[in-house]
């Protein structure tokens, strides 16, 4: 009997804690930021070539989003 309320505990404890984590937002992006900088460092390692395309593709993305609301802006 104490071992299956033993077992119960736990098993509420881990759920508890599974909802705790998917809760804390901010505990999620740091654990997703620090995975993201880490895929990056990979990158820059293993395939540098791959990393300064992908900066570009980011910087044409952006400039362009920045250009088309600033047009939107001064259309108005």
């Amino acid at each position: 009997m104490r071992g299956q309320a033993s077992d119960a505990r736990a098993e509420l404890a881990r759920t508890l804690d599974a909802i705790e984590y998917k809760l804390n937002l901010p505990k999620q992006f740091r654990y997703k930021s620090r995975r993201a900088v880490l895929r990056l460092r990979r990158m820059r390692d293993e395939n540098p070539l791959a990393l300064a395309g992908l900066a570009a593709v980011a910087a044409a993305v952006l400039g362009g989003s920045v250009w088309l609301g600033a047009n939107a802006v001064r259309r108005r």
